[in-house]
């Protein structure tokens, strides 16, 4: 991947919202450059969305939960298939989407980890009761970590800047 595409994705990760000439301004490059190498990036999948991060207290949500769930039996492509449509169908069904991530993986235990924002513990509650709906799981092996975002002290909030420093610095990409 070439260096001014790696800090185009840098700047687009800390501000989306930027034209295409502020872009170029930035790079040192000229609009259609950078206009050029946008369709290609999305062409090939590497820029997959436009976003922003609000701030999820002034929208009423008070907890970002790290899930980690243990699976009674092994996982195939069948059940992971039927579970990803169950889980669809019950967000549907339950207007439910403050979860933002479910993935299988491996670490501390378990199979499977959930990130989700919660708008109070009873709301987190709740998503433990829709975990317990999953046969699959072993209902005795869910634990989460709780973060309250009301809380005025905060390490690193949620911010894609870091990454985005880490990404246009060449010599820490493998492209």
């Amino acid at each position: 991947m070439k260096d001014v595409e790696l800090k185009l994705i840098s700047e687009l990760m800390k501000n989306s919202r930027r034209s295409d000439r502020e872009l170029a301004k930035v790079l040192g490059v000229s609009q259609p450059t950078v206009s050029r190498a946008i369709k290609k990036l999305e062409k090939e999948g590497i820029i997959k969305e436009y976003t922003m991060i609000p701030d999820f207290r002034k929208l009423g949500i008070s907890l970002f939960v790290v899930t980690f769930v243990k699976h009674a039996k092994q996982v195939d492509s069948k059940d992971l298939d039927e579970l990803r449509k169950m889980g669809i169908e019950r967000a549907r069904q339950e207007n439910s989407p403050e979860t933002i991530m479910a993935e299988r993986g491996i670490g501390l235990g378990y199979g499977s980890v959930i990130l989700s924002y919660e708008r109070d513990y009873s709301s987190y509650l709740e998503l433990v009761g829709r975990l317990k709906k999953f046969q699959h799981l072993d209902l005795g092996n869910i634990q989460s970590f709780l973060v309250d975002l009301n809380d005025t002290v905060h390490y690193r909030p949620l911010t894609f800047a870091t990454l985005a420093k880490y990404i246009s610095d060449s010599k820490n990409t493998r492209y």
